[in-house]
């Protein structure tokens, strides 16, 4: 089971975010991440808690953050209630999406598992939920993803593979590098792997 702490900030002025504090596994059913978000100063921020099945859909999301709570899941394409801090209101949404996304590296490991390029092959569409900070306000965006390589690292534990992923912004054109071991990412736009107290799980065949 795969722990660790991510550190987060803004992909683009770089400004502190805080940390995630995060398990995740693999089971019989797909794989769940589930982790605890500080702010900069230490104090809690909120939750995320991920369900993916076998083939990567989303069966149960659960986000935290600033008061505001996301629960979603792939129904009908995706369907999500999303609650105000206050607890007076709760709306209901839908979107003729594949999965969510967000700024939680669980995230872009979810949508690793649910593609699953092949090396060489052409960039793969995908239309995602994201649920955008600090309010976890829904917005679709579309995305092209591509296996740009894998390379094989030596460690103590063994063999470790290491994934880049090319992802485009089809609305802007913008491309950006993710690299995944496994279920955990390396590095990525706005996130860094702090500490790793586990090896990463690999993905199913």
């Amino acid at each position: 089971m795969p722990r660790g702490r991510y550190s987060l900030h803004d992909p683009h002025d770089h400004t502190p975010l805080g940390e995630e504090h995060f398990h995740c596994a693999p089971g019989p059913s797909g794989w769940r991440y589930v982790s605890q978000l500080t702010g900069p100063d230490g104090g809690h921020r909120g939750s995320v808690d991920l369900a993916v099945d076998e083939l990567g859909r989303p069966i149960r999301v659960e986000l935290a953050l600033a008061g505001w709570q996301v629960r979603g899941a792939a129904v009908d394409g995706v369907t999500w209630v999303r609650s105000d801090p206050a607890g007076a209101e709760a709306a209901e949404g839908n979107a003729p999406a594949a999965a969510f996304t967000g700024t939680s590296p669980a995230f872009l490991v979810a949508t690793a598992r649910l593609l699953r390029p092949a090396a060489g092959a052409a960039a793969t569409r995908v239309r995602l939920v994201a649920l955008t900070d600090p309010v976890l306000a829904p917005r679709t965006v579309d995305q092209a993803w591509q296996l740009a390589g894998s390379t094989v690292h030596d460690t103590d534990s063994g063999p470790l593979v290491v994934d880049e992923y090319r992802v485009t912004a089809l609305d802007t054109g913008e491309v950006h590098s993710v690299h995944l071991a496994g279920d955990v990412v390396l590095s990525a736009p706005g996130v860094e792997l702090e500490h790793l107290e586990t090896p990463p799980s690999a993905f199913p065949a």
